[in-house]
Parts: structure tokens; sequence; C-alpha cells
């Protein structure tokens, strides 16, 4: 089977993967951005591109439709609502998943043709406060660092980057520097206890938003320590006065982080010249987010560690193409090029490029602004492509709303079931990972090749031709007259060459000449070219901007501060992900990380579900009671949607509240209340059907030979044996063993000896080995052993999933233990457990500490 070079979908490290189609996967050992590593999620990938689930046809108010109709509705539709209310009538809502080639297109269409700039992307979500600093400090969104920095670097500072989890690949690459150079020091910020402090010197336990304050102190220590670069400043820099006085009106003990731990943070900063201050979402999702950016640059600029080797301010992007929508206008406020939508000669230079009839003449609607504009009629017709705002996007119930209120919605997707394709007018089959060509752009501005190893499915067809085909039929169709993304790319860099004079930093002179079929991984303006050294800022005067940051006020809060992010093996929500066992295996269930002094008073024990609601909407989870959360505060991943979980899509309660510069939600900033959810009856279930999650709570997730869900409800079936094969779907012979004293039932349902269905119902949280009962769906086995809820001699519990790379579970990684393997390095020579992207080995060391072990024989 020959393997085809191309590039991860998942986060914006960007690595290289070689892919086969028969679902074979490895890392590119020739892709600079990982080396051949690949995480949990990439290293799963062949397990995701099947067809269950897929949208194949074209569909029209839910019925099977022609390409041709499609099209010409979709034209049509549009075009009356322009003709009738205007081009601020019309939205695109995009996404990060897109390929640059897709997004330039998308942003041709809307700004150059229709005329409006009401084009957003959910990389608003994640990425737009950092683009605002570094527009107000730089004058452009440059990045200005690239990964070689972090080996690089003798300080790493992590900001609001849970880089074990979200960027594994990366956390492997400082990890390993780290162990050929231990006097490397890393400082996690970040206000949870998080795999990423196993890696740490020093944790600074921040409060949620404490980051301003934090370095306005850093920033005051620079200054009277001596450590400012005076020269740097004023060769290079504006503003710093006003900055450092504003710092100094600070505290830094308003951060919340420990006295002591500030001082030794300040210590290893100011001594230490190669610094690289890496930051995600922690920073960016937040109402203040754009200062947060600019209190860190502000730092970085005053002591001209910026552009070197091992020094600079570093954003880690989280989806795959968030660069490159960045790069080609993908956000409302922005033209392609890093050219600016407000000024007349830059319009009219990428007006005159294109040839087109008219240009946006001003920002359009940002994400939360444009559901706002379809919840109040504004919008007559809406195209969402690739994304899935009615689970991602704050205030997710209201959204799903808007969106109902739109009278035309499209959906371009991959997947038939979606919470958004449900509210859509019109579904189109899109192309997914393996089927689509193009490129994408990681977070050290690498383009890389996205190339197709799959023939396309059904009618399914890549986003860049469907854009073209509806700009055909709208009329426009010699201006987006492409024979494939080759020539939309060879587009997009003459656009580069004709706009060079406006001195900006987005030069891509160098894919002029470039082979697109045969495009190896480069980053322009040049490979390990690094901005800013000798500064070359690209506000007028070349020189840019330190900004006086004034930290947000510390608040009381009468609830629950509820922080939102990731787990370490699911994507978004997990359209990709989900389909693949092994990475539902670690973590398989909505939950909500509390402090255990939180729980008591709440009277929540370990397993329980927990109700978080506010006026925004509610979400129940089961508790995982840990201190690795501060009291006072939560925390949820957001990605189980409506159709994975019956109440648990965790942006329901997330407030609509954005970053005033850069329209950013704070999606790790609600408030919500969080009580005992107070069930009659608990459920684990698994079945080789599908189950639907229709209870009042309810979560089901893949596994090898099915599906298993976690459910409970307020009150208990009549007759748990109906209720049994109602929720498997599954007919054949069933045996149940009741135990009414605990009040227990436990049904199976054996076909043809075969095991179907397990149902193990309770009053309490379902206690069993979940391992152990889904390993026998789908096989030969007793009834008496099916029920036994524990695994024979023969067939020993691996237990939870620890290790999703290599499937090793707790109870695995336990025995080994107990026989000797008393490092986290002897744990993988012995299980296989820690020896890919590396990412479980703090839940490793954490094992190996709390394991007993065999008592010594005398």
């Amino acid at each position: 089977m020959s393997l085809t070079r191309t590039t991860c979908p998942y986060c914006g490290v960007g690595c290289g993967v070689l892919a086969g189609a028969d679902g074979t996967i490895k890392g590119d050992p020739e892709h600079p951005a990982n080396f051949g590593r690949l995480c949990s999620k990439g290293a799963a990938l062949g397990q995701t591109i099947d067809l269950e689930g897929r949208l194949l046809a074209p569909q029209i108010n839910g019925a099977t439709a022609s390409w041709d109709e499609a099209l010409r509705l979709t034209a049509d539709t549009f075009s009356a609502a322009i003709r009738d209310h205007g081009p601020d009538s019309v939205a695109f809502y995009v996404s990060g998943q897109i390929l640059t080639e897709d997004y330039y297109l998308a942003n041709k269409l809307m700004k150059g043709f229709i005329g409006s700039a009401n084009i957003d992307t959910n990389s608003r979500l994640c990425m737009a406060s950092s683009v605002a600093g570094h527009k107000r400090a730089f004058g452009t969104d440059t990045v200005p660092g690239v990964y070689a920095d972090l080996e690089e670097a003798d300080l790493i500072v992590l900001v609001g980057s849970n880089l074990a989890w979200c960027h594994p690949v990366l956390h492997k690459r400082v990890a390993e520097a780290k162990a050929k150079r231990p006097e490397m020091r890393v400082v996690n910020v970040d206000p949870r206890r998080t795999a990423t402090c196993d890696l740490a010197d020093l944790h600074l336990r921040i409060t949620p938003d404490g980051d301003a304050a934090l370095f306005n102190g850093l920033l005051t220590h620079l200054a009277e320590t001596d450590r400012i670069d005076a020269a740097y400043i004023a060769q290079h820099v504006n503003g710093f006065e006003a900055a450092l006085e504003a710092a100094r009106s600070s505290d830094p003990l308003e951060s919340g982080a420990d006295a002591a731990d500030i001082q030794e943070f300040y210590r290893l900063w100011a001594e230490t010249p190669k610094v690289v201050t890496l930051y995600s979402q922690g920073v960016n999702q937040s109402a203040c987010g754009t200062d947060k950016v600019n209190a860190i640059l502000n730092c970085h600029l005053a002591t001209g560690r910026i552009g070197t080797p091992g020094c600079g301010p570093f954003s880690l992007t989280g989806q795959p193409n968030a660069m490159g929508g960045r790069e080609v206008g993908g956000l409302a406020n922005m033209l392609a090029n890093h050219l600016d939508i407000e000024n007349p000669e830059h319009r009219a230079a990428v007006q005159d490029f294109w040839g087109s009839p008219t240009i946006a003449a001003r920002p359009g609607l940002k994400a939360v602004d444009l559901f706002q504009a379809c919840a109040d009629g504004q919008i007559k017709a809406l195209w969402v492509m690739s994304t899935n705002p009615a689970v991602s996007m704050p205030d997710a119930d209201g959204v799903s709303e808007a969106i109902q209120n739109v009278p035309f919605v499209v959906v371009s997707d991959v997947m038939a079931r979606t919470d958004t394709g449900y509210l859509a007018d019109v579904l189109l089959p899109a192309t997914a990972w393996g089927e689509k060509d193009g490129t994408v752009t990681n977070s050290e501005r690498r383009i890389s090749r996205q190339r197709a190893f799959l023939p396309a499915p059904g009618e399914a067809r890549p986003d860049w031709r469907t854009i073209a085909d509806v700009a055909a039929c709208m009329g426009w169709g010699a201006a987006f007259d492409y024979d494939g993304p080759a020539d939309v790319f060879a587009e997009y860099v003459r656009l580069g060459a004709a706009t060079r004079g406006f001195d900006k930093d987005l030069d891509l002179s160098i894919f002029v000449d470039a082979d697109y079929a045969d495009l190896l991984p480069t980053q322009w303006p040049a490979n390990d070219r690094r901005f800013f050294a000798e500064g070359g800022f690209y506000h007028p005067d070349g020189k840019a901007r330190m900004l006086p940051i004034t930290p947000p006020a510390l608040t009381v809060n009468t609830g629950f501060k509820l922080n939102t992010g990731r787990n370490r093996d699911q994507w978004h929500t997990m359209t990709r992900t989900g389909k693949a066992p092994q990475l539902g295996a670690h973590l398989a269930e909505p939950y909500v990380q509390i402090h255990p002094g939180d729980a008591a008073e709440l009277d929540v024990a370990e397993g329980d579900l927990v109700q978080i609601k506010n006026g925004y909407g509610q979400a129940v989870l089961r508790a995982l009671i840990t201190d690795a959360t501060a009291k006072g505060q939560l925390f949820a991943p957001m990605h189980w949607t409506r159709q994975r979980s019956a109440s648990s899509a965790v942006n329901a309660v997330t407030p609509p509240v954005v970053d005033p510069v850069s329209g950013q939600p704070a999606l790790k900033g609600g408030v919500v209340s969080a009580q005992r959810f107070e069930a009659a009856w608990y459920v684990f279930a698994a079945s080789t059907a599908e189950m639907s999650p229709s209870q009042d709570y309810a979560a089901v997730a893949r596994i090898q030979t099915g599906w298993q869900a976690e459910l409970a409800g307020m009150t208990a079936p009549d007759d748990w044996s109906e209720f049994a094969r109602a929720l498997t779907g599954q007919a054949g012979d069933i045996a149940v063993m009741e135990d009414q004293l605990s009040g227990q039932t436990r049904i199976a349902i054996i076909r043809d000896g075969v095991l179907q269905a397990l149902v193990f119902s309770s009053t309490r949280p379902v206690a069993l080995s979940r391992s152990h009962a889904v390993s026998l769906i789908g096989t030969e086995v007793s009834a008496l052993q099916a029920l036994s809820g524990r695994a024979s001699v023969d067939q020993p519990d691996p237990g939870v999933t620890v290790c999703a790379c290599m499937s090793v579970g707790i109870n695995t990684i336990r025995s080994a233990i107990r026989e000797g393997a008393g490092s986290v390095e002897a744990i993988g020579a012995k299980t296989c457990a820690g020896t890919n992207c590396g990412a479980c080995k703090p839940e490793l060391a954490a094992l190996l500490s709390t394991t007993d072990l065999p008592m010594a024989a005398e």
C-alpha cells in the first residue's frame, strides 16, 4: 500500500502524516513540524475515514436533491436577499477546518462580489484576541517566532495553555529539549493544575484573567531591575513610558498567584535572556483577551527579546488552518493578504486584482454579533461551512434559535447529522480529510499540503468547487473559473505579488514558482525566518507599540466560575474523533471537575451527576472531584453535542460576552450555579447497535464492537426488560438478574449465542468495570458471565484506558508497577504506555505515586 504525504486535520501544530487508503497512519519523519511524531488523535486518524454517518448527496428540506437543484436554490435565494434587502442581509460562517483555497474563495465571493464583509469564522472563537494584539503591537498579524525556538530557549513560559493535552507534539518537543538540557526551565501559568504542570518547574496558579496583572508586574520588575533594553526601545518601540506607568499602577498579587511564586517567576524571566512565552486559549478566550496578549508582548518588546533564536512571544493556534484563514482575510474585519478592510487603497488594490463589481467597505459582523443579527431578523440567508455553531458558540441554545429564525440556511458538511445541520434548508455534502486537496498554514507560518488519498464518496464535492459553482450561478462564473485548487492557490500568490507595495509581512514570493503537486512544507517569507529582531514593524513609522494595560477589576462571584476547554483525546464536537473507540476510552463521558471542598458543600460524591445552570441554559455532567481545579471554579470540556448527549452541551451556559477589541467570546468566563442532579435511576449500557441520547441525562460513545451509553432519569421505567430492548434496539433471548435490596437490575440480551447488549441499572451511579463489560459485546459468552460484571481469571481486566495511543488500561499499568516498573520509562518499556505522544506521562507519574506495592517478604 502506497502512502500519501499529507497534513493532520486537527490542531495548529500542523503535523505531517503518511496516510494510506487502508487506514495506515504514520507520522511523516521529514515534516519539520513534527519529525514523525503524532499525538493520540493523529495516530487514530485511520479509524475515522469510514463513511458511517456521511452526507453523500445534497438535501433540500430533508429530501435528496441534485447538485443542480441545490446550487440553483442557494444562488437564487442569496441573490434575492441581496436584491431585496441589500448585501448585508446575507452571511457566511466558515471554519478553521477548511483549506486555504476554500477560505480564499469564500472571502472573494462575499467581500468582493456580494459586497459585504459578513463572513466570519469559528477561528474568532480561538485566536481573534491574538490577531488583535499582534496588530496593535506590530501593525499586522505576525507570529514572530518558529518552533525551533522551543529547543533554543532557556526559559519557556506557558500561559493559558495545557500543552500536554492540546498540542501534545509540541509538548513532547519541549520535554525532549528539557531532558537534553536539564538547566532549561519551564513555568506554567494557569488557574488549573493540568497535565502540563508535570513538565513545569514552577506553576503559577492565577485567578481567571489574572494574567494581565501578572505581566504588568513583570514589566515593572524588569524596569526596576534594569533589564529593559533601552537601545531597542529607542530605535524600535513607541509607548514604553505609558505602558510602564500603567503597569506600575497594577498589583501583581491581584493575579491570584502566590507572592513567592511570583517573585521566583520574575527572577527567572529577568535573568534568562532566551525566553519564549507560549500562550493559547486561556489568554485569548476572555473579555480582556487582547489586553492580556499585549501585556505579554509588552514584556518582550521592552527587553528586545523577540525575533532571535530562543526568544519571543508565540501564539499557539487551535485549529489546523486558523492561520491560513487569517492570511486570506477569513475574519470579518480583514482583507486577504493581511490587508486592512478600512483602508481604501487596500480595498481598491484587491478589487482591481479580482476585477470585482464591488468590495466591502467596512468590517462585517463578528461571530457573536452575526448570530445576534440572525436572531434579530437582519440576516435573510446564511451559509455555514464545516463548523457546528449550534454547539460551539456561546449561548448555544440561543444560537440554535437564532439560526432557526433565518429564512434560508445552507450547511456544507461531511456529516448527515449535526446540531447545525438539523436547522438547514439545504445540506451540501463536502469532502472530508483524506479526500480533498489544498493547503493549510500552521502556527509557525508553515504552509503544507493536504493531499487526497481517498476518492470522494457519493456526490461529495470539495468546498472550493461548491463556492465557485454558487458564484457561477449568481452570475460571476468567469471570475470563479478554476480547474482545481492549484489554480486558486496560484491566484492567491499573485494577489500577494500585486499588493507587495503596501509593505505588509505576508510575503508569498517563495511560492511563485513552486510546484503545487509536490509542494514541500514551507514557511513564509522563508524557512526559519523570524521577525523583529532588528525592528521593521508594520506601523507607518516602522516601530512597535507598547500598550498601557489596565487589568480587570477582581469580582466576587455569586456562583462558580466555569472554565471550558478540551480533552486530551477529543477534537471540537467529536465529528471525527468520536468515530475512534480508543479515543473515547480515556474520558468517555461529559464531566465537570470540581474541588473536593465545593463537592462536600454540594453533597456531591465522585460519580454523581451535577447540574450547572444560569440564565442562558443548563448542562448535566458527571462529577470528577479533584483539587486540580481551584475552589470556587469548575472545569468542563466542550466536545459533547446533542447528538451524543441529552443535556451536556456546555456552551449552553456560556454567556455571549466578548472582548471589546477582538470580538472573541469569553468562553472561559461564565458564572454558573451548581447542584447535585437528583436522578431516580442510573444506567450503564453497551450494545452492538447505536443508542439514542434521549433520557434526562444520557451520553453515548463508540466502542470497538458498537456503542456504550450512560443514562439517568427522574422516573424509573415500569419494566426494565422493555426499557433495555427499546434502548438497545435488540431482539434475542433476555436474561435478567435483580437485587431488590440494592435496587440493581442487570440485563443481557443474547442472540445466536452472541452477546448483543448489556444494561445495568441502579438507584445509584452504576459501579462496574466498564472496560470489561464493553469487551464482551459481540462475543460468545454465557449470560451468567456477562451479568457478573467482573472479569474471569483467564481474562484480566485492563481497566479504564490511560494511554489512548497504545490502548493501555489503568489495571495493566498498576500491575506493571507492582511487578517492579519504578519509573515512567519502565512502565513504557513494559506496557508501551506513554511511548507515542507522551501526553499520558503525567498520569503514569501519578499512578507511580499512588499505587500500593506488595509487602516485601521478611
